[in-house]
Order: structure tokens, then sequence, then C-alpha cells
């Protein structure tokens, strides 16, 4: 068995109190030769005797301290409450030695002289070893471990914190560990019961509340949140408090995802620790879903994705494949991302998966047509559009021909090769727009429920959801590149929030949507509440163990055109409706008039095909009367 680094400087301490004891009955003995008493005592300090009264003395001291609890506790946290348990340790020790001579040398008033003295010093030496030891030895041996590690708080001094302490010992004797460099100085954690508590020699050292002053006082590099069972709010707020700090944050995973085996597999706790992510700070829990519908959903279907390559798309495609689909169709106009996911597939399940990638674009409807009749989907998850806020009001004809009449020329198709569902992912810029790519979404969701409404073999549903974390285009990877290069952080204006979720969240919305679909729904997701920007920045910044507005700067830009300071998710006309899931609600279906929209897209059409903007954004204002072009110059 492993002989802990506690447990060698436990018998170290031990030796040193004994050499103390020691020392201190020498020199008692020899005050009492100078004092000359005469009590009978010149016969004690013979050698032999004195030898063997230092020796109990010795065994009853150490054995007292060891009952008082004085070898549980690290030098270099000791404070007052184990300086008097040192106390009270030496005085019984002192106590039961003098009680222990007095009857072997059948008199007390033949050692109290001597155990009175020895005593004394015995316990002013011992308590002050400690002290001294603790500003000074101690202080060494801690500047020495910070050049071979990083000087680490642990959150959480449960079940699960102690098992990391206990992996980053084992870690210490394995040289090809990374995590051997690790050096834990303390635990926090919020149970009153636990403070000032010693495991393994690492202290508790206060409350969550206390992390920045603890971090900055022990000069804390890296932070382990260790409480996979915390609930959500709980561990935003201590997430929150360690973003203070300069430190780097690592989490362990939620208990539902740890691998709890231990073995020569590497499943040891520590190995799962992550780095924190930006998700972890938005306040809510993941949204679950029905996996078991999805399930019914898509085993045995062929499954189309447009879009298949981008932040959505690909996903989509990940997650479907998971549900033994008979074939998967990935069309995308950017050849790039189609290729990557359609290798990420071959390399996960080989041929496993039917898959069929094909570059194309929506706005060429024969081409799609002729994928439509060879692929013969059931079901089709429209993904394909330009999203990009800013570049759509430079090129709103390019937006136009795109978003809206890619979206007709797919639903269209699907309609007339008998789609089960049609699925189109939509976005919270679509309602009440005030840019171009938002107005075109709007008018997409129109076409949506247009067909819904004018189609008896298909079911055309919307999913609407706000900004996706990590997609292409999102703030987040901006922010991080902008870090890692040493530049400000850009934000358009302080005040701007938005709602926040999962690429995995946004997907199985969709795959959920899909499988309760009965047609013409438009799909919202409870995205909890929103985030403000500035303050996603900032987090992003302390996770790099930086200061916002000191080590990073923040910008802020200015809105860009087409852009609001807040997002909708659900028009004035819409109203809920709850489902099974209580994440998910439905907007209620407005009627389009058949006429008067295709009538509008007709021109629309016509006026984008000849790339005349300003005409053509008249059109898309006449078709969404709720578009209000802001263009913030």
């Amino acid at each position: 068995m492993r002989i802990s680094n506690f447990n060698f400087r436990k018998v170290m301490l031990l030796i040193v109190d004994a050499v103390i004891i020691s020392i201190c009955g020498v020199i008692s003995n020899f005050i009492l030769q100078v004092l000359d008493f005469q009590t009978g005592f010149r016969s004690i300090v013979e050698t032999p005797y004195v030898v063997v009264s230092i020796l109990i003395n010795v065994i009853i001291c150490i054995c007292c301290l060891f009952i008082c609890g004085a070898y549980n506790k690290a030098w270099r946290y000791f404070n007052a409450k184990d300086y008097l348990s040192c106390l009270i340790g030496m005085v019984a020790g002192v106590v039961l030695s003098t009680l222990v001579l007095s009857l072997r040398y059948n008199s007390f008033n033949y050692v109290l002289p001597y155990t009175l003295i020895s005593g004394g010093l015995s316990v002013v030496g011992v308590v002050l070893f400690r002290l001294i030891f603790k500003r000074a030895f101690i202080k060494i041996n801690d500047a020495g471990a910070i050049d071979v590690g990083e000087r680490t708080l642990i959150v959480g001094a449960g079940n699960a914190g102690r098992i990391i302490l206990e992996d980053i010992f084992n870690a210490k004797q394995d040289s090809d560990n990374p995590s051997k460099s690790i050096f834990p100085v303390g635990f926090v954690d919020d149970d009153i019961l636990k403070q000032n508590n010693v495991i393994n020699s690492v202290r508790v050292l206060g409350q969550t509340t206390d992390i920045p002053k603890i971090c900055e006082k022990e000069n804390i590099s890296l932070i382990i949140f260790a409480i996979p069972s915390c609930e959500e709010e709980e561990r935003k707020r201590i997430l929150d408090i360690c973003s203070k700090t300069k430190c780097k944050i690592k989490i362990i995973p939620y208990i539902s995802k740890l691998l709890l085996d231990e073995g020569e597999d590497g499943t040891r706790l520590l190995n799962q620790v992550k780095d924190i992510r930006i998700e972890d700070l938005l306040g809510r829990p993941p949204i679950t879903f029905d996996k078991s519908s999805i399930k019914t959903l898509v085993e045995g279907k062929v499954c189309m994705i447009t879009g298949g390559g981008g932040s959505i798309g690909s996903e989509l495609v990940r997650q479907i494949a998971q549900y033994n689909p008979k074939r998967i169709v990935i069309v995308d106009i950017y050849e790039n991302n189609a290729y990557d996911i359609q290798q990420e597939l071959r390399l996960e399940y080989g041929d496993k998966v039917n898959l069929d990638t094909i570059i194309a674009s929506v706005r060429d409807y024969d081409k799609m047509e002729q994928i439509f009749a060879q692929e013969r989907p059931d079901l089709v998850w429209h993904a394909a559009a330009h999203k990009h806020v800013p570049l759509m009001e430079t090129v709103p004809c390019e937006a136009i021909k795109n978003n809206i009449f890619g979206t007709y020329n797919v639903a269209r198709l699907a309609q007339k090769y008998g789609v089960k569902k049609f699925v189109m992912i939509s976005t919270d810029k679509a309602v009440n727009p005030t840019n171009v790519m938002g107005a075109t979404k709007r008018c997409c969701e129109m076409i949506i429920q247009y067909m819904s409404q004018n189609t008896t073999g298909t079911d055309f549903v919307t999913t609407r959801f706000g900004n996706v974390l990590g997609s292409n285009g999102s703030v987040i990877p901006i922010f991080r590149r902008q870090i890692e290069n040493g530049k400000p952080i850009t934000v358009t204006h302080p005040d701007i929030i938005r709602y926040f979720m999962t690429i995995p969240e946004a997907v199985s919305l969709v795959l959920e949507a899909a499988s309760m679909a009965k047609g013409g729904e438009i799909f919202v997701l409870d995205m909890g509440e929103p985030v403000k920007i500035t303050t996603l920045a900032e987090n992003l910044c302390r996770m790099y163990g930086k200061i916002p507005y000191k080590d990073v700067e923040i910008k802020f830009t200015g809105l860009r055109p087409g852009e609001k300071l807040f997002e909708e998710l659900l028009m004035d006309e819409e109203g809920l409706k709850q489902t099974d899931n209580e994440k998910i609600f439905i907007g209620n279906q407005i009627h389009i008039d058949k006429d008067k929209l295709l009538h509008s897209l007709d021109e629309l059409k016509e006026c984008a095909s000849e790339n005349d903007d300003d005409e053509a954004l008249k059109l898309l204002a006449e078709i969404v009367p709720t578009f209000n072009h802001q263009t913030n110059k």
C-alpha cells in the first residue's frame, strides 16, 4: 500500500515532538542538578533513571496528543483551536506521566519537581514548534510547491471532493500522469459541520462565498468544482463566484454523466474533470427530451437534412444516426462542411449507417427535385439558410433567394413527393424582425403555415429558438479568438441580451417537435432567462483566468445594422399552448391568405432575380407587416 505524504508528515511530526520532550527532560534534569534539591531527587538524575523517566514521559505525552487529535492536521493549517488541542494533550500527558513516575518510584514528591519543569518546557516547546514552522518552514515548502504544480482549491468536501484528492495523490506516484502537477491547497464547502475539518492533510478553508478571498490569500491558480449532484441554480451561483477570481476553472460532470468505474481504463474521477464551458453559466438545467418518441419517428425512415453540414444540420445528422434510420441524406452547398460530417459518421459508424452526401443548393429547384425523386425521403429537416445578420443587410436579395425561395422549393417538393413530416429551422429573429435575415425567416414561417393549411399528406411545422452556443458565427467562438489573440472583446451594446441554448438542446427540440407535430405548429423552447452579452463576455474572460476591463478590454462598438437590443420568441397574436414536454410550447397558427401570399411571392421572386435590393425590401415589408427595418446608422 502507498504511504501518503500526509502519513509521512504525521510520522515526522511525532518524531519531532518526541525529540522536543526528550530534550526538555534532559534540560529539566540539568536545572535540578544546578538547583541541587535536597529532596532525595539526586538519585533520579542518574543516567539510567533519567532515560527511563524521559521514555515514559515521551510515550504518555505522544499518546495523549494522538487522543486529542494533534496529528490529524497538517502544520500549515493549525489554528487557535488546534494549538489548544496540543496544549490539552501535553498537559494531560504531563499529569499522567507524573502519576506513572510516582508509582514507579513510590514517591510523588520524589518526581514532582522533575515532571513540573520538563512538562512545562515540553508544553511550550511542542506548541511553539508548530507556530514557528507554520510561519517559516511551511511557507518555504509551499513556495517550492508553487514551482512544481498548480495551487488548487477544491469546491466540495463531499465524496467527490475526497475522491478527487485521493486521485491527485495517486497521480503523483505516476510520472506520466499529467495530473501529478496539481497541488491541493484546500477545500471549500457550505456545510457548517465541515468547516476546519482536515481531509488527508487538506483543510476545509471556508465556504463558497469565501472563494475569492481564499484564492487571493493562498495564491490559487486552479479551482476544481467537485459537486456533481449540485442543483443547476446552486451550481451557477458557485460558478459565478469562481468566475470572479483569476483562476482557471474545471468542473466534474453531472452525476448522471459520470463514469463511476475505477480501474485501469482511466475512468477515475480526476480524469473526468473538464474545462468549464460557457453553457455551465447559463443558469438553467439542460433541457431533457423524450428519446423514445424520437426513435419511433426516425427508426427505419429515410431522413433528409438540408444544410446538413452546418452547426445545426450536422448535429441533426449526428443525433438521427443514433436512432437507426433507413438512410440519411445530407444536402449542402458547402462541400467542406458536408465532407467533414460525412467522414465523422463513417469513422463513428462505418457501414452501419446508410449515408448519401449530396452537394446542391436549395435555390436550384430542378436539382432538388432530382434529389427528392431519387432519395424519396420520409422526413425532411430544413436547416439550409443564410443566417448572419450583418452580412445579409448588405445583400438582401441573396437572403431572399436562399432563405425564402430555397425554403419554398424544398417545401413544395416535400408536398409533391409525399414527405411525412417537414420541419423548418427558424429563429427568434423572425419575431417582429428588425433585419433582413429575420424578415426572410418570418416569411419562411408564413410559407410553412400556408403549406400546412393547404396540404393533407405532409405535416409542415416550424421550430423557433434563440442563439445557439458554439454555432458558426455565434459570439462565443468570436470572443474566444479575441481573448486568445490578445485583442479586445467587441460587444455591440452594454445592455444587449439574448436567449441561448446549446446545439444538442436545439437539435433535440427539433427532433421532438417533429415527433409530436400535427401540422402548422410553431414550436418554441422555454430557454429560461435571457443572458446579457456583456456578462457572457466577462465570464468568458474569467474562465481564461483574466480580469475583464483590466487584463482584457471589452469594447462597445454600437449596434450593427439590423440588430436589436433584445429578441422575442413569440409574436403577440400567436399565444402559447403547453405540450407534454413542459419546456416546449406551441404558438397558435395564423391564417395565411393563400392568393395574397402567392402573388406577393411571385413579385418578390422577380424583384430578387433582378437584384433590386430597395424594391425587394419594400415587397418583403408588405409580406411581413411586423418587419421594422433598423439600419442602426
